[in-house]
């Protein structure tokens, strides 16, 4: 089988094989990211679990800064790569490679010192559930520089065409996070601790081998050379990525505020129902994601190329499997939300049952949510940072932390299952529109011949 190159023509056949990787790379890291809360709740207790869901807004919210370099300086060299100017391309990626990881240093430093400050702002103010978070936490931050560079790297390994590559790293990294929560966890019973230590091992396997790949001489458009600091690449790698930094900052506000207002209306098993849904929501929500991170490179580079037809073919096929994604996402988590509940918190009749009803009414999201999540990708890699940044905006900050504040009035806790659908097919009405005004401007749809 031919190996796929960025500026192929793409059939629906060829762009499923090209993004697949990234699908499942995505799938994966969402399925071996969840495993620390399924191990913690059954193995630990509800308040370590409701501890680890405190933090992983902030750890979310942190690490979106390897999403933002990777997506945006993705787009940066894809471009430089369409233009044919492959060693300003290496020297980009590199310089962009090390920038993150020197500020992903000093952001982890800081944070494991003022660790007990943020878990109080988070909602963790006292007692064993303050004392979990900080600890947890605190060893989280030891691996924070990889899991940035990690998600970099899934960016960029499918602009260099190694997305299998990106799927390889995925799973190791994935397998060692899962064996070592058996062990730790399962086994040696070493608690909260034991199951942070399994991410921070996981995150070095994530973020180290691709730093050892492209070091090494080798056969992909990219490698790591000595970089030379260009701060108007930096900032246009940034502004391209300032809307996948907002979309992660902005989810974890809104998850902030999921669990500030479910502590009041419904207590620790609000919260920890909230994490169910949101681990079951991170699984599917990465098919959108993962199809995001796989196509972007193809859009920089026939953009750039001037290759409009095949830029309107990638777009009509894209939106497309957007809208059939998201209808059967919708089916496959209502059908399988008592299934998927039980697996966290069987062990409580009252918690299970809560958790159940608020997935079937969240599952609603995924009809709505690939078009939102293709129009914020697909601008970022036109190079229009800007346009996806207010994607990114109004869907959290405006329509779904609206919702998550108002709704409650209105419907009690139910208001806060029912923010998501609402805020999702708000952001797509949005993102149509937006999606018409700027066809012209990019030559994405052949209504301009």
């Amino acid at each position: 089988m031919s190996r796929i190159k960025l500026g192929d023509h793409f059939t629906y056949s060829r762009l499923g094989r090209f993004v697949l990787p990234s699908i499942v790379m995505m799938l994966f890291t969402s399925i071996y990211g969840i495993v620390d809360g399924l191990f913690v709740s059954n193995f630990v207790g509800k308040t370590a679990f409701a501890a680890v869901n405190l933090d992983m807004p902030y750890m979310m919210m942190i690490s979106a800064l390897g999403f933002m370099i990777g997506t945006g300086g993705s787009a940066l060299v894809a471009m430089q790569l369409g233009e044919q100017k492959n060693n300003l391309a290496k020297r980009t990626f590199s310089m962009l490679v090390w920038v993150l990881f020197a500020g992903a240093i000093v952001i982890s430093v800081i944070s494991a010192i003022f660790m007990p400050q943020i878990c109080g702002i988070l909602g963790a103010d006292k007692g064993q559930l303050l004392d979990d978070a900080v600890l947890y936490g605190r060893i989280s931050m030891v691996s924070m520089p990889m899991f940035m560079l990690q998600n970099s790297f899934q960016s960029f390994l499918v602009t260099a065409e190694k997305p299998k590559l990106g799927l390889v790293v995925t799973v190791g990294a994935g397998v060692t996070n899962m064996v070592l929560d058996l062990v730790l966890v399962g086994m040696l019973r070493w608690g909260i601790a034991g199951a942070a230590i399994a991410t921070v091992a996981s995150e070095y396997v994530g973020g180290l081998l691709p730093v050892i790949y492209f070091l090494r001489k080798n056969d992909s458009l990219l490698q790591l050379v000595k970089p030379v600091i260009n701060w108007h690449h930096v900032l246009k790698a940034c502004t391209n990525g300032v809307s996948e930094l907002m979309t992660n900052i902005a989810g974890s506000v809104v998850s902030i505020a999921y669990n500030l207002q479910l502590m009041r209306l419904a207590g620790e098993n609000g919260v920890a129902a909230y994490g169910v849904v949101m681990y079951v929501t991170f699984i599917f929500t990465a098919v959108f994601f993962g199809y995001m991170i796989g196509s972007s490179p193809l859009y920089s580079y026939h953009y750039a190329a001037g290759n409009y037809e095949e830029l309107q073919n990638l777009y009509r096929k894209s939106t497309t499997l957007a809208w059939s994604a998201g209808v059967i996402l919708c089916s496959i988590s209502f059908i399988l939300a008592p299934a998927m509940s039980r697996l966290f918190v069987g062990y409580d009749t009252e918690l299970l049952a809560l958790t159940v009803h608020s997935m079937k009414i969240m599952s609603i999201t995924f009809i709505f949510m690939g078009v939102g999540v293709f129009g914020s990708g697909f601008f970022t890699a036109l190079g229009n940072g800007i346009v996806s940044a207010v994607i990114a905006f109004m869907r959290t900050i405006v329509f779904q932390l609206s919702a998550v504040i108002v709704l409650p009035l209105i419907m009690s806790v139910d208001g806060i299952w029912w923010s998501g659908p609402v805020s999702s097919l708000m952001t797509t009405v949005l993102t149509l529109i937006l999606l018409q005004k700027y066809k012209s401007r990019y030559h994405y749809s052949n209504s301009n011949k």
